[in-house]
């Protein structure tokens, strides 16, 4: 053993990859200003930033403007990828044959009205659902909030059930925890192998959801498939966020952050635990990753086919 050998310094991080509700977005779902320096400090030391969120891509998209970045966003917790320039879908992921009609089944089934989401946002809508008037009476009244606040952009198709969308490649139901997560098994069981669940509380609306999407779809397949495109490794690779959904990409990157705010098995996850949404959360995570910078060796330069600047935040 060379007892004289320099210590190993840290991979140099190339891409830092947020969540948005509860790590970037504070608990009024505001971008904090401080949050917007951290950022912009980070994309001036050379370091991409791109956004994967559980959120849909329009309700993405003031994020990523107030922050400064055009970076592919990762929506829909990796089901839909989309360039913001110009709004080009760059990934959109798809349920095998049969699926989503046993999805939709189990899920009226529960008592409960699914919310299927398409790749439409050039048409102006961003979801289907069967009916947009719910009762509080209903167990579909857990919807009557989500529909009335964005039923500008949702599209009835009452034929959800016999005849989905060709476009859909996601989508929830919204309810009680309990019947969320009981909700969850009943569709591992509908579905096996089929499908990536997750039953998580909504940050924006009060209640739990199960999110639905097909098999392997996660925040962490959508990032590494943009990384992989760029030539950028797992391991220079830092993702940071709060919640289950988050749980792939803080794993499976190089440097994985659990915001204080986070849940008990996304704290228990992380290489690193760093303030909250409503603190120095992302400031602490610049700072991280600006004293990595001066720890480790230049990193050659990111590259574009024919000399152009790559996107902002990338």
């Amino acid at each position: 053993m060379d007892v004289h050998a320099e210590p190993r310094r840290p991979t140099p991080i190339r891409l830092l990859v947020l969540d948005i509700d509860g790590t970037v977005t504070d608990s009024r779902h505001e971008v904090p200003e401080g949050t917007r320096r951290a950022v912009r400090a980070l994309v001036d030391a050379g370091i991409g930033v791109m956004l994967a969120t559980g959120r849909r891509y329009r309700d993405a998209l003031p994020v990523a403007t107030r922050l400064g970045l055009d970076a592919p966003l990762v929506t829909a917790s990796g089901a839909l990828v989309k360039s913001p320039p110009g709004h080009r879908t760059l990934h959109r992921a798809r349920f095998a044959a049969g699926v989503l009609e046993r999805v939709v089944g189990t899920i009226v089934a529960a008592g409960y009205e699914p919310i299927i989401y398409g790749d439409s946002f050039a048409e102006g809508f961003d979801f289907y659902c069967r009916r947009l008037e719910v009762t509080t009476a209903d167990a579909g009244g857990f919807l009557a909030e989500y529909l009335s606040r964005n039923a500008a952009v949702a599209r009835v198709h009452p034929e959800l059930l016999a005849a989905p969308p060709p476009d859909a490649f996601a989508g929830f139901a919204m309810g009680p925890r309990e019947a969320m997560e009981s909700l969850e098994a009943r569709l591992h069981e509908a579905c096996p192998g089929a499908l990536s669940l997750h039953a998580l509380r909504s940050p924006r609306y009060g209640h739990w959801m199960c999110e639905i999407a097909p098999a392997d779809v996660t925040k962490w397949s959508a990032v590494a498939r943009v990384a992989a495109d760029q030539g950028i490794a797992s391991d220079a690779i830092c993702a940071a966020g709060d919640d289950v959904n988050d749980l792939p990409m803080i794993t499976a990157a190089g440097l994985g952050i659990a915001m204080g705010n986070a849940r008990p098995a996304v704290l228990a996850a992380a290489d690193h635990v760093v303030g909250t949404n409503d603190g120095t959360g992302i400031r602490d995570i610049a700072d991280i990753l600006l004293a990595r910078i001066a720890q480790s060796p230049p990193s050659p330069g990111v590259t574009t086919p024919g000399g152009c600047d790559p996107p902002r935040g990338l």
